[in-house]
């Protein structure tokens, strides 16, 4: 198949990008490097791929067919949609009508890269894909929140009024090689500052809890997802839950570092819980993760320590 990727330089693009040329396809990814890095798909330069700098809240072209359509594209990282709300919104707005569009045009199937912050700070635990949330649509993360809400609400839209192939998937915290050293998430964040001996910063008393999946194991759902008869969202995550905390510990571990744990004011409206249920997942797609954390981890540090020399 013929597959576009939006945002196929990000972290979690370019393996997807990566994934689906390892299986035969030929991959067009969009990306306008505003948070993606062209170092993450310049090895699949040479291989059936080709990488488009274009802005996705522009109307997007691209010559040929095309038979999937993976919507990507987005900041993804507190860091980054803080400081980019604006362009937050409108990738999520924008720049979703305009893949839509695209996968319209082409009778393409269309995979919307949803996010667990659709549930916001939950007061359902585990979250089901029936749970509508419980998100501050006024709050500094809402930029994010409420542009993936808005983003599924459009997708189901097309579904419903032009019949247009759909899929929705909703990503909780994945980790992994690519992922940017300082990037506002948890794992980066302790492993740059464990590998060079800082003080490790955990927001809040480090109770609050996340689970974590293993960039591999994500993609592959995703995949899964892809050939699966369901318009519905569907979680992919670990639900393995673990606390920030333990996370940060088992790293400072990991790396044999000298880093001691200091906390800071946890940031307004994020999530105390985070937890999948992948029952639907594991029902319709026959996917559940494979690769332990501790596992994950020693592949992610590998990866650290080259890209900061250690």
């Amino acid at each position: 198949m013929r597959i576009v990727v939006t945002g196929a330089a990000g972290f979690i693009g370019s393996h997807l990008a990566e994934t689906l040329l390892d299986r035969g396809h030929t991959v067009v990814g969009i990306d306008n490097l505003s948070t993606g890095d062209p170092a993450n798909v310049e090895p699949l330069r040479s291989r059936a791929f080709e990488l488009i700098r274009h802005d996705v809240t522009r109307h997007i072209q691209v010559e040929g067919p095309v038979d999937v359509v993976f919507h990507w594209a987005s900041p993804a990282s507190p860091i980054d949609y803080l400081k980019l709300p604006i362009q937050t919104l409108k990738v999520g707005s924008l720049g979703t009508h305009n893949a839509l569009g695209l996968a319209l045009a082409k009778r393409a199937r269309f995979v919307l890269a949803s996010t667990s912050e659709v549930y916001g700070d939950p007061l359902e635990h585990p979250q089901k894909e029936t749970y509508w949330g419980h998100v501050n649509p006024i709050g500094p993360r809402g930029v994010y929140d409420e542009a993936k809400r808005f983003a599924e609400a459009l997708t189901l839209a097309y579904h419903r009024t032009h019949a247009l192939d759909t899929r929705i998937v909703r990503i909780f915290n994945t980790y992994g090689p690519r992922m940017r050293l300082r990037d506002g998430r948890a794992i980066p964040a302790f492993m740059t500052q464990a590998l060079r001996h800082e003080d490790v910063t955990v927001f809040g008393n480090g109770t609050q809890t996340r689970s974590f999946c293993y960039v591999s194991d994500l993609v592959d759902g995703v995949l899964r997802l892809m050939d699966a008869a369901t318009h519905d969202p569907v979680n992919i995550g670990n639900p393995h839950e673990v606390t920030i905390e333990e996370i940060a510990r088992t790293i400072i571990r990991l790396v044999g570092s000298r880093s001691r744990i200091v906390y800071h004011p946890l940031p307004t409206d994020d999530p105390r819980q985070r937890r999948p249920d992948i029952t639907r997942a594991r029902t319709l797609l026959g996917w559940e993760p494979r690769v332990d954390l501790e596992e994950g981890l020693l592949k992610t540090v590998g990866y650290f320590k080259q890209k900061l020399g250690v």
